[in-house]
């Protein structure tokens, strides 16, 4: 399996560009020798401006001022809200697919591997908080730009089917049980870590307890992943 090498390039641009520090160029410095960069630099204050505000509260005005660059520069590059804003969605599921790959799941032992998938994927909700926002904005929408994401259903093949080749596996070891749908293992992991960071507002009153500190998001976080394995042990 190889990682697509514009998704690695435009991930790697946008966390150089996250980490830029004052002293460094601004991509409107940039953008004449740099274009990659600049498009970086664009799609990253898109996510954010996209993240905080959905789509229908976005500006394009505000993106490119958090670009450093002009409206013309950013229309140049991807032709408008509606471009960006599904290019900001593909950007936002290679992403996770991509840091994914680095995992070497299929090169670990079967419970071992869904632990980790299960830990990679509940710090990576919390890491990337935007993450969640833009998926949820996308719902809201009913997948209506995702559906116009070219191949979106490839990008996710290979986890599938590292997940379908680690359940396998461990039912020949004896020790995962027969039948395991790997979608569905997927599925359950993403909506423990999900419907947690989505509620917790709510549910942080109903039952008293502030569900964010630090040991109770490390508590959550084994409790996925203890969740996934006892299901699927033999």
């Amino acid at each position: 399996m190889t990682k697509p090498a514009a998704a690695m390039k435009i991930n790697e641009a946008i966390q150089d560009y996250a980490l830029r520090t004052p002293e460094e160029p601004t991509a409107r410095d940039k953008n004449i020798r740099d274009p990659e960069r600049t498009s970086a630099a664009i799609l990253a204050a898109a996510t954010r401006e996209f993240a905080e505000n959905g789509y229908g509260g976005a500006r394009i005005n505000e993106i490119a001022a958090r670009a450093d660059v002009n409206k013309r520069m950013l229309y140049h590059y991807f032709g408008g809200k509606d471009a960006l804003y599904l290019a900001v969605i593909e950007a936002t599921y290679i992403g996770i697919r991509s840091a994914e790959f680095d995992l070497h799941l299929t090169d670990r032992e079967p419970v071992e591997a869904i632990r980790e998938l299960a830990r990679f994927t509940w710090q990576y909700f919390l890491d990337h908080p935007e993450f969640l926002s833009i998926v949820s904005t996308e719902n809201l929408l009913k997948a209506k730009f995702l559906k116009e994401c070219t191949g979106i259903t490839e990008k996710h093949s290979p986890l599938i089917s590292n997940i379908a080749e680690i359940l396998e596996r461990g039912h020949r070891q004896g020790q995962f049980r027969a039948g395991a749908d790997p979608v569905h293992v997927y599925l359950s992991i993403a909506a423990l870590g999900y419907y947690y960071l989505s509620n917790y507002h709510t549910t942080s009153i109903i039952f008293n307890r502030e569900f964010v500190k630090s040991d109770e998001l490390k508590r959550w976080g084994d409790h996925i992943a203890d969740m996934i394995v006892s299901y699927l042990r033999a």
